[in-house]
């Protein structure tokens, strides 16, 4: 029997935060493995990410993840679906590398052996090993966006939703975070304003004012970006 179609669905969805439209009335359907978003500082990026995992609730419409409606399965979506905030620091909680990563799997109740193993193997395989006890606060701001995705990844989300992910990085690390992204099995649903993380992605969206203005291909998507940006004053 044929598997349904895995899709993120937003039937007019709209964001009202203290009477200002934040995101005006919006219908689209996401099915693509690598979907960019890209805008400028206060288009309503942010705010239609964390819809998709209910972070954010919607002041009208309709959202649904791979048939799992927001907000009724919201506790099921966050399950689903990762978010890691494009600042570290308001990811990571636990004093210790080793135990904010396992801190995820704590909330579940998953037998202490099977913590211990699943963390030890995601440390060694991002190279986090040698710092599983040291405090969080003083890895590198590389290291510190590290450990919030594998904060993520060992809960084996479906789709993970990244909200500029290389906005902080040096470019050692920008190119480290792009190659691992590009690894990744998941679903990836990515805001940044770095071009270059964008290729070979599936789908580009364009947001501005709170509206998605152009949706097509990477080099489509990025011209007319560019082209939009040129032409403001």
């Amino acid at each position: 029997m044929p598997q349904p179609e895995k899709s993120i669905i937003f039937d007019k969805v709209e964001v009202v935060i203290d009477g200002q439209a934040v995101l005006r009335p919006l219908s689209l359907r996401l099915t693509e493995r690598r979907i960019g978003l890209i805008g400028a500082n206060g288009s309503g990026k942010s705010s239609f990410i964390r819809l998709i995992n209910g972070l954010l609730p919607p002041s009208a419409g309709h959202i649904s993840v791979d048939g799992l409606a927001l907000p009724r399965d919201k506790a099921a979506v966050r399950r689903k679906v990762g978010f890691v905030f494009q600042n570290p620091d308001m990811q990571i909680i636990q004093p210790t590398v080793a135990e904010d990563i396992a801190f995820g799997l704590h909330n579940l109740r998953r037998p202490k052996a099977e913590i211990a193993a699943r963390v030890g193997a995601i440390m060694a395989e991002y190279g986090l090993t040698p710092f599983a006890d040291s405090p969080a606060r003083i890895l590198s701001g590389g290291q510190k966006q590290l450990l919030a995705l594998c904060g993520v990844l060992i809960m084996q989300p479906e789709i993970i939703v990244l909200d500029e992910p290389t906005t902080q990085l040096d470019l050692r690390h920008k190119n480290r975070m792009a190659n691992l992204l590009r690894t990744l099995p998941q679903r990836l649903i990515i805001v940044t304003h770095d071009m270059a993380l964008l290729a070979g992605f599936d789908r580009v969206l364009v947001m501005d004012k709170g509206q998605i203005i152009y949706d097509g291909t990477p080099p489509q998507s990025i011209v007319f970006y560019e082209e939009l940006i040129k032409a403001r004053p």
